[in-house]
């Protein structure tokens, strides 16, 4: 297999035309390759700036978890420190978490943070939204957002073999007109569940009315660790 290297964007997307495939961290697709073979070109973004962005406004596709620090918002933070152990996030990718992984470990914060992706595809860079990138699992090239007024993440212990553990995250955004918006995802088990209402009425009404729109399949104990969490994400805005 030969590994390509760009350096530019443009030279990454000719990779791409030349069929070359995205091997991001290579934690997730070696073990697939040493089973059903390897192709004969990848290509990865490590070596291209645009992907190597990391800031409170954007997150490029080809860092490694453990360089996630404060310079990005709290939720984002916390849910990769929480992937894997340390050896896993000194080289797993955010774009293999996001496109190349079951679990997606990053997404619940991703999604609170209403993130929007820059893809590259053959015949150039643009911008989309995240259903688009979860269902097309196109190169992610970074991730940017508006920074929230307060955010966290949280995920529950886990059992090595057993099922994914609950995964709560929750951010508040300001909004032009409106004292702001609420946004909150879930992963329960390997689907995850998202729902946002306007940040006005108090956290009582707020988790109500989450509680019987999005989230009102959730088991009681799994609502009780969203209401824990998300009363403290609002409590932190003061």
């Amino acid at each position: 297999m030969l590994l390509r290297l760009p350096v530019t964007v443009s030279e990454a997307q000719e990779c791409l035309a030349e069929g070359a495939v995205p091997v991001g961290g290579a934690t997730l697709v070696w073990a697939t390759w040493q089973r059903e073979g390897f192709p004969e070109q990848a290509v990865s973004l490590r070596h291209v700036p645009e992907a190597n962005v990391l800031g409170p406004r954007s997150l490029g596709a080809a860092v490694v978890l453990g360089r996630i620090d404060d310079r990005v918002p709290r939720a984002l933070r916390e849910a990769a420190t929480s992937v894997g152990t340390g050896a896993v996030r000194r080289a797993a990718t955010v774009g293999g978490n996001l496109v190349g992984s079951t679990l997606r470990c990053l997404l619940p914060a991703v999604l609170v943070l209403d993130a929007r992706a820059t893809v590259l595809e053959p015949d150039g860079v643009r911008e989309t939204d995240l259903a688009e990138v979860l269902a097309k699992r196109p190169l992610l090239l970074g991730l940017h957002w508006r920074e929230p007024l307060a955010c966290a993440h949280h995920k529950q212990p886990g059992e090595a073999g057993g099922r994914p553990p609950l995964v709560v995250a929750a951010a508040v955004h300001a909004e032009d007109g409106t004292s702001g918006r609420l946004r909150v995802a879930v992963r329960d088990g390997y689907d995850v569940l998202t729902g946002s209402v306007p940040y006005a009425a108090g956290t009582e009404q707020l988790l109500r009315t989450l509680r019987h729109s999005a989230f009102s399949t959730l088991p009681p104990t799994a609502w009780e660790e969203v209401r824990r969490h998300v009363t403290g994400v609002l409590a932190s805005i003061g």
